[in-house]
């Protein structure tokens, strides 16, 4: 198995079904966010790197009409297809665990006070910037394992546990290298050795945001009581706007602040979390070309309301859903158990969830016309479920549903070639 490399043509046959969001719009809204293409008896034919055509088996004997040279073939029979998932919020690249938090949380600590005790962000941040770069490189690459693991093809994932020069630079590097596409969240929290927000804001603004703008894609904030206001968030956004950097914000997790309207008067390609939002955000953000990203484990780790996502839809916004996998409050790196949360909490069909973790992801990360459907042209990023449903990837809640995985061609990940590895000799 190779990391992300095209090259010679993969033949998957044989599936007994291949569902991909329909059309070619992005990101879709309204019902257009529930068609999914469903072909059964399928096959998916590759070639470097692309895919050239999917449809039923009938039809493969024309797609070969010209074809010619080496051919890998895959049996997927008693599986599905569907496109390689796109998990557009991780805070993916940290040192340590708050496992000690967790029963903390348990015996009634809430996320809030943890956060005032000098826990939370910062116990990582402390965690992170002692771990070095070839350790948080490590740490990514594990993590990247994980998710792959469970059907990404596809992740982003966040600075915000450096907070200083040295370490934000090393974190974006680090997510860089594993493939991801990497966001500045210098405005994570203030870190302890500056005594305002206005303050680092200085600091990271002036030191940390003319080679972080060399790393990145995206720049992020988080526009929360006890971390940065409206003013300091627009401040923040506009100097990484002018820097070249897309625009995203942590907004309404806990409190809502403006988070919203901010991220419209920008231009924002997202506002995540929402799980304080109410009736005026909702027709706000339906209103505007702002996804929505949903984080349900999240909402389910610190005993949050769940955002609302089925009145974002009815109203038509835009939603996409993600892991917001993080030591701290999400501890969850597979877009398979989100998916389960989109429909059993969000009450979103699994036809909506499957758009909402691979196209309407991709578009929030700017690859819509790359990734997220199984379509000609795009990345041949394949992920087979072990079902002969599938809709088993919202349905099978923690289940071991995920049986190969294959990018730009290419298998990078099998259930069935780990357990050889396993079973092999000692």
């Amino acid at each position: 198995m190779s990391d992300r490399a095209g090259g010679r043509r993969l033949l998957v046959r044989d599936l007994a079904q291949l569902a991909t969001p329909a059309g070619s719009e992005a990101p879709l809204r309204g019902d257009a966010l529930a068609a999914v293409e469903v072909v059964r008896d399928a096959y998916v034919l590759c070639e470097d790197g692309r895919i050239t055509s999917f449809g039923p088996m009938r039809e493969l004997h024309a797609a070969f009409q010209g074809t010619a040279g080496e051919l890998e073939e895959l049996d997927g029979r008693g599986l599905c297809a569907v496109p390689g998932l796109v998990d557009c919020h991780t805070h993916a690249c940290f040192a340590g665990d708050r496992v000690d938090e967790f029963e903390l949380r348990a015996t009634g600590a809430s996320y809030e006070e943890l956060h005032a005790a000098g826990g939370g962000i910062l116990a990582t941040v402390r965690a992170t910037r002692s771990a070095g770069e070839a350790n948080l490189a490590d740490a990514v690459r594990r993590h990247r394992r994980w998710m792959r693991r469970a059907g990404t093809t596809t992740f982003e994932a966040k600075s915000g546990y450096g907070l200083d020069r040295e370490t934000e630079l090393a974190s974006l590097r680090a997510i860089r290298e594993a493939g991801g596409t990497a966001t500045w969240l210098g405005a994570h929290a203030v870190p302890p050795e500056f005594g305002d927000a206005d303050a680092y804001l200085d600091f990271a603004l002036a030191e940390v945001l003319p080679d972080a703008a060399l790393l990145a894609a995206t720049a992020d904030v988080f526009l929360e009581e006890d971390a940065f206001n409206v003013d300091q968030a627009r401040r923040y956004l506009n100097a990484c706007h002018a820097a070249g950097l897309a625009l995203r914000l942590h907004g309404d997790q806990f409190t809502e602040q403006g988070a919203i309207p901010l991220a419209i008067e920008l231009g924002a390609r997202s506002v995540d979390h929402l799980e304080a939002t109410g009736e005026d955000g909702i027709r706000m953000l339906a209103a505007s070309d702002v996804v929505g990203v949903l984080l349900p484990a999240s909402a389910i780790f610190l005993d949050r309301p769940m955002p609302p996502a089925r009145a974002l839809v009815d109203a038509g916004a835009a939603i996409a859903i993600a892991t917001d996998f993080n030591p701290g409050s999400s501890f969850c790196e597979s877009l398979a158990v989100v998916s389960s949360l989109a429909v059993t909490q969000l009450r979103l069909t699994p036809a909506q969830a499957l758009s909402a973790c691979t196209v309407n992801a991709a578009f929030v990360l700017g690859v819509a016309g790359d990734v997220g459907r199984i379509a000609s042209g795009y990345s041949a990023d394949i992920v087979l479920l072990d079902a002969t449903d599938w809709r088993y990837l919202a349905y099978h809640l923690g289940g071991d549903i995920v049986a190969t995985v294959i990018e730009r061609g290419q298998v990078t990940w099998s259930r069935a070639a780990e357990r050889s590895q396993e079973n092999g000799p000692r």
